[in-house]
């Protein structure tokens, strides 16, 4: 049963992984301290009142991107199995 259920284990994974990478408000519920701010909150703070510096906010972004789009691609092969199993075709 393990086997046929890996590719929905490794899907639920990959979006826990995403959720929790991506969560912005718990971490500023509960955390006090400015040296165990995540890099969402760091993002936020590019925002100011009344300008948001364009250049470092995007590079930022990017930095802060790069580990789900390489989650996403390590688990990719593991979609793909997911829908061959279903039998769905793309036809």
């Amino acid at each position: 049963m393990v086997p046929l259920s890996k590719p929905a284990l490794a899907t639920i994974a990959v979006f826990t992984f995403m959720r929790h990478w991506n969560d912005l408000w718990g971490p500023v519920i509960y955390l006090n301290d400015k040296k165990m701010y995540t890099l969402q909150i760091g993002l936020a703070f590019f925002r100011s009142e009344y300008k948001v510096d364009w250049q470092p906010l995007m590079a930022c972004s990017l930095l802060v991107l790069l580990p789900s789009i390489v989650i996403f691609f390590i688990g990719q092969k593991y979609f793909v199995q997911g829908i061959q199993l279903t039998g769905i075709s793309g036809r």
